[in-house]
């Protein structure tokens, strides 16, 4: 059996009611629940939040909210760790064992079922703990930049001038799922273990949304995918 975990917690500071906020349409958190239960691979789509208009949005859109996360899951600093091990355990006294989850992060209106799948696969095919797509970076991190008042600085000075064909590709997180073993996360609770596995997916199929300029390229994307018939 496998279970697709969403954690929506309800006190976004930087885009207020983020997880519940319209985008194009619909709740954001509702194209995510919509894509998982359209992959037809859980058994179960649960949403771990603290926020009772959250859980009624999210039973609207066809997901389950059997519990409430505590108050002290729900903070801005707590991570994604301890949220999915305090769901798995809930999901786990509610549903019984489960042998895979997903945990899906709701303002993820870009989530695709091919994805989902490709995830699944590579999962069971590595044996990993985790498995989640990452995007490549556009620039060579090693020539990167910070700004220290107004004045540009190598952070790496003896890579600046070199030819960028002789770098490697670099990936980042596409924040967007993880599928892991039941088992072994619960055995470490951590996502990313030396056993992870990641495939690569194209920048127009994720955007991390956590301000208001993040949201307008979130729309500015899926504009664009709708206008090709992509979504």
């Amino acid at each position: 059996m496998n279970i697709a975990i969403l954690t929506a917690r309800g006190g976004s500071k930087r885009i207020p009611g983020k997880n519940s906020k319209l985008f194009f349409g619909k709740p954001i958190i509702a194209h995510a629940i919509e894509a998982a239960l359209a992959s037809r691979l859980f058994a179960h789509v649960v949403v771990s939040t603290d926020d009772q208009a959250i859980a009624r949005l999210a039973q609207q859109f066809g997901a389950a909210v059997p519990f409430l996360r505590p108050s002290e899951l729900s903070g801005d600093e707590v991570g994604t760790d301890p949220v999915l091990v305090h769901a798995v355990e809930a999901c786990r006294r509610v549903y019984g064992a489960f042998q895979y989850g997903c945990c899906i992060y709701p303002a993820n209106p870009f989530l695709q079922i091919e994805d989902l799948r490709q995830g699944l696969t590579l999962l069971k095919e590595r044996h990993a703990t985790s498995a989640f797509p990452v995007v490549k970076y556009d620039f060579p991190i090693e020539q990167a930049l910070e700004l220290v008042d107004a004045r540009p600085v190598a952070i790496w000075p003896e890579q600046l001038m070199r030819n960028s064909q002789v770098f490697h590709d670099r990936y980042h997180d596409a924040g967007s799922f993880y599928w892991f073993d039941v088992e072994k996360f619960m055995s470490v609770q951590r996502l990313f273990t030396q056993d992870s596995a990641a495939f690569a997916i194209p920048a127009d199929r994720c955007q991390d949304i956590n301000t208001p300029d993040d949201w307008v390229r979130a729309e500015k994307k899926y504009r664009v995918l709708a206008e090709q018939g992509r979504r």
